[in-house]
């Protein structure tokens, strides 16, 4: 898949997830076969007024690569200003926050607010464009609610607008993350446009990323919750593609990437913030695993680096070669 200048191959995107998605995530993620992933969504403002934390969003490195930067705001001057800021910090894609269903950000009218002002998303999205030749994309919701389903026309401003593609995820801003995704509308989206179209939503497996593509011939998939204590899930999305098995882990191969990620979490964090910051992982790896809910019940009340990593070996020694564990619901 081709978006602008970039190539992405194969066409298999890690989503930009508040809270989750920073350096360490990003490239033990890329190791399976993930071939485009992006930044936690970025504060514009944050980016033209020098603040140190939100700068600290754009670290990288160079396995990090490709790498798209995502921004949200409501003022396209802003917007185009912070675009200029992460180009010339080496991003390789601009991604514009356009689904963001979350309170705090719909409530300034940035993120999935836009999807209730086509006109103000055209103007950002013109005045970003104008403002870097880096490829551009934008991520959209189907619409504000059933009765506003708007996203075949946030799509054509896009396309309107000189953007190089459009990421899909097809639930309304009232259905937040539950319910389902409704894939006919990435399919909508597809038909109308000749800019490449990603379909985003209900990815849990490698068959459900094929079956995205069949159903609504969208160039390429973008994964979320689904990789959540699961980078295996990008191989398998590649195996699959080829006819193969999706090569779901047994404890050994879980315990060894599981350590690894705690070793770059711990690296870019720090040991003491990394304890706190990686529980969500340890729930999310040890999914479905027998005696994992215990093991998360103590793990969750350790508060430094030899005690989890202690509670680790213990956990994986109950396990057999046949305990899998399951996948994320996304």
């Amino acid at each position: 898949m081709n978006i602008g200048s970039l190539v992405v191959d194969p066409p298999v995107l890690l989503a930009p997830l508040a809270g989750i998605s920073n350096l360490p995530f990003r490239v033990l993620n890329r190791r399976y076969g993930c071939a485009l992933a992006f930044t936690e969504m970025i504060s514009a403002t944050g980016l033209v007024r020098n603040m140190r934390k939100t700068f600290r969003y754009l670290a990288t490195a160079p396995e990090d690569r490709p790498l798209g930067v995502q921004l949200f705001g409501t003022d396209p001057g802003v917007l185009a200003a912070a675009a200029e800021i992460v180009a010339a910090h080496g991003a390789d894609l601009i991604d514009l926050n356009m689904g963001c269903p979350v309170k705090k950000v719909v409530r300034t009218g940035a993120g999935a607010a836009l999807m209730k002002n086509p006109a103000l998303a055209f103007e950002i999205m013109k005045a970003v464009r104008r403002a870097t030749g880096l490829p551009l994309t934008v991520k959209i919701r189907s619409g504000w609610s059933d009765r506003t389903v708007n996203a075949l026309e946030l799509a054509r401003l896009a396309a309107e607008a000189g953007l190089d593609a459009v990421i899909v995820h097809p639930r309304t801003v009232a259905q937040g993350f539950g319910g389902r995704a409704d894939w006919r509308i990435i399919a909508d989206v597809k038909r109308e446009l000749a800019i490449p179209v990603v379909g985003n939503g209900d990815i849990r497996t490698p068959a459900d990323a094929a079956r995205m593509r069949a159903e609504t011939g969208c160039d390429g998939v973008m994964v979320g919750r689904g990789a959540l204590g699961n980078p295996w899930i990008f191989q398998g999305i590649t195996a699959a593609g080829a006819g193969r098995g999706d090569g779901w882990p047994d404890p050994a191969e879980r315990e060894r990437v599981l350590r690894r990620h705690w070793a770059a979490e711990a690296a870019y964090a720090g040991p003491a913030v990394a304890v706190r910051t990686f529980r969500k992982h340890l729930l999310w790896y040890t999914k479905g695993l027998k005696g994992g809910a215990v093991f998360r019940q103590t793990a969750g009340r350790l508060t430094d680096e030899t005690a989890l990593l202690a509670e680790l070996d213990r956990f994986f020694s109950t396990l057999r070669p046949g305990d899998r564990g399951q996948a994320i619901k996304a």
